[in-house]
């Protein structure tokens, strides 16, 4: 009999309460997509150092899996209490025909179960099938070889969704029990006739809470982007964070107390058509659902920030990987080593006798010594870099070191500044494929590629007068503002400053701070470029051996391992950020769509009474859609404004990794996101509102 009833029941909330299964099934299917990328990989013919990384990122998204299970925990809980209070009534009615609280906890438990089984198997199904397309967009973001694709079922994926679901289903379940037990029978039967308590808020108190929050916004929204400093250090981001969660509440609180009277006294505008009815509605479900209204509202924000933010970067990073990897190899070491002396750790290092003459020679001689071909390479150049211990940010700044002090205050003052001759530098530039220069016996110029701290150095030079005393000489500076360059590879633009002099600068030996060596891989296929490849990255390789048995290290890149790196990275941020955006989005549009269809089963009465009162469907469909369409667009609305700073303020913390220029694109694939998911559930819920409110009394 019980089987039976749970069956029946069942069979009618797959039909009265779709969201909810489809946020189940979907929550399944996207869970499994994410899980199974350890079995997707296996087929991907990838690099030991993609492997290596792909492997990072399936266990940060392990970690991160914990979260997203929590979240879609607290949703299905959420979610099994609205429809619980949906059915008082019908518990009521059980409870008087003898039925006790036990037999009732058995039923929502056999329903939960059928509920649980059918959202896993179909969510499954349409993950293990999903999942085939995210091996393609794995493969496409590594440039992967696909030639041995072929169908992967991940068994690890699915018994992992299986328990974590289970679980899920657990605590559901042990918090339908607690509820049901708590029922008393009067309650239960009345509960269609108890209405949510709805207090009357002074019109003049919300508009002044209103005014606060905006201000208080608004400040917040300035300290995340007009004051650099609200970014140095992450303990001065919790005032803006709270003041944004305490803003939002505000908003939200305010709005229901003054925003109805506003209208009311517009009498063209409240009295036509059905507005009274629709802006009544929504006035009592925003002053009902403040706490809820907030949470959904910053969710949004973090999905369209999180998922703005990270495209960028990705689109930021696969832009100039071209343009900042031009040659396929970059090597560098200390020059003029001493017998002992601070490492990056400030450790006192001593070096052997080897490592001292090694430091004088070029790494062209170095490489010769330990027995590499330099047949394999070809467009080689070495330069040194020099410095002054006289010439600093400090000295750089000048006059104005008291103010930007206090405005980047994180800055590291008495670094010395890297030096480089002109000529040394065009001869790099032009294998690059930059711009070279020129400059006088008296000149100087700065290159500065790296956004924030190309726009410091250009508030001195703009005065367009900024000597410099470089080796016991006064230089001037040629620009007012930094040139564009680099001399080292990189995946983005990150050079903080190069400083290029005449090549009669008067250096002498202690100035050689560093040696760089740029080349070209004499190969033609990619086989060859990795064939080298392995002489400098690999451990067996005989030019590394030799190094390590000499007591010697020469630091360096090649193009490949940076690609590598930089792909990896990307693909991280971005796996991440779609994991956790779709579920927060999914979560929020959830969240709206069940309270809205359970406010329209609530009001099949006031329905019924617009209908009597000579209201046709036409008018009561359009007064539905308008209230559906405001409930959803309030939350998204102030979320958007949230994520117009709140991205600005991810490129800044991400400045030289991610650009502006790079956002558009990025914001565009989020609309289309958002507009898929959230307008698929702000549809859903429109026609099942409409199916609820036709339903016979």
């Amino acid at each position: 009999m019980l089987f039976k009833l749970s069956y029946q029941n069942m069979k009618k909330s797959i039909k009265d309460y779709t969201i909810y299964f489809l946020t189940l099934v979907l929550g399944v299917a996207i869970f499994y997509m994410f899980n199974s990328l350890d079995s997707q990989q296996a087929m991907l013919q990838v690099s030991q150092s993609q492997r290596e990384i792909i492997k990072l990122m399936i266990s940060m998204l392990g970690m991160v899996s914990v979260f997203v299970a929590i979240v879609l925990g607290l949703l299905i809980v959420y979610a099994n209490n609205f429809l619980i209070n949906r059915r008082k009534k019908e518990f009521g009615i059980y409870m008087t025909l003898g039925m006790g609280r036990r037999q009732i906890s058995k039923i929502i438990l056999m329903e939960t179960i059928f509920v649980g089984i059918i959202s896993l198997v179909i969510g499954l199904v349409i993950g293990v099938f999903a999942s085939q397309f995210m091996s393609i967009l794995v493969a496409k973001m590594f440039e992967a070889d696909m030639s041995e694709f072929q169908f992967v079922f991940s068994k690890e994926a699915c018994i992992k969704t299986g328990i974590y679901f289970a679980v899920m289903y657990v605590f559901v379940m042990f918090f339908n029990t607690i509820t049901v037990s708590r029922y008393k029978l009067i309650n239960l039967l009345n509960a269609n006739k108890k209405n949510e308590a709805v207090k009357i808020k002074n019109p003049v108190i919300s508009v002044l809470i209103f005014v606060l929050s905006a201000t208080i916004l608004g400040f917040a929204y300035w300290k995340v982007t007009g004051d650099i400093n609200a970014i140095s250090e992450m303990k001065k981001l919790l005032p803006p964070i709270l003041m944004g969660v305490g803003g939002t509440i505000g908003i939200f609180w305010s709005l229901s107390g003054f925003v109805l009277q506003i209208v009311q006294k517009r009498k063209k505008i409240y009295l036509k058509d059905t507005n009274m009815f629709v802006l009544r509605q929504i006035n009592n479900k925003i002053n009902t659902m403040v706490a809820s209204v907030s949470v959904i509202c910053l969710m949004l924000f973090m999905t369209i920030t999180i998922l703005s933010s990270s495209l960028a970067l990705r689109n930021t990073m696969q832009t100039e990987l071209i343009e900042m990897t031009p040659v396929d190899l970059n090597l560098y070491k200390t020059a003029n080593l001493p017998e002992s002396g601070p490492n990056l750790f400030g450790k006192i290092v001593h070096y052997t006798k080897e490592q001292q003459e090694d430091s004088r020679i070029p790494i062209k001689e170095t490489l010769k010594n330990n027995g590499f071909d330099m047949k394999k390479l070809k467009d080689i150049i070495e330069i040194t870099i020099y410095t002054d211990q006289n010439v600093t940010l400090k000295t750089f700044f000048g006059d104005q070191i008291e103010e930007i002090q206090k405005q980047y205050a994180m800055l590291t003052y008495n670094t010395p500044e890297s030096i480089v001759k002109i000529s040394d530098y065009n001869k790099i530039a032009k294998l690059y494929g930059i711009p070279q220069y020129e400059l006088k016996d008296n000149e100087y110029m700065v290159l500065c590629d790296f956004s924030s701290m190309e726009q410091v150095r250009n508030k001195v030079l703009q005065d367009g007068n900024n000597p410099l005393i470089i080796a016991g000489k006064e230089y001037q500076s040629k620009y007012n503002e930094c040139k564009e360059g680099f001399i080292m590879m990189s995946t983005s633009h990150t050079n903080a400053g190069i400083i290029l002099v005449p090549d009669n600068c008067a250096f002498v030996e202690e100035n050689k701070e560093q040696q760089l060596f740029v080349a070209n891989y004499q190969a033609n296929t990619e086989e060859e470029k990795q064939e080298i490849e392995a002489l400098f990255s690999s451990s067996d390789s005989g030019f590394v051996q030799n190094l390590a048995n000499n007591g010697l290290d020469i630091d360096g890149f090649t193009k490949i391992s940076l690609i590598e790196a930089s792909l990896g990275i990307a693909t991280i941020v971005t796996f991440i950020a779609i994991y956790l955006g779709i579920i927060f989005l999914i979560a929020s549009s959830a969240i709206l769509a069940l309270k809205q269809l359970t406010d329209s089963s609530d009001n099949k009465q006031r329905y019924s009474i617009l209908r009597k009162i000579g209201c046709d469907e036409k008018m009561i469909n359009k007064s539905l859609f308008r209230q559906i369409g405001i409930f959803f667009g309030m939350p998204l609305i102030l979320a958007i404004i949230h994520s117009i700073f709140g991205v600005q303020f991810a490129i800044n913390v991400m400045s030289g990794l991610a650009s502006k220029k790079d956002l558009l694109p990025s914001i565009i694939a989020t609309i289309v996101v958002m507009g898929v998911i959230y307008g698929a559930y702000f549809m859903a819920t429109y026609f099942g509102c409409k199916h609820v409110i036709r339903e016979e009394e």
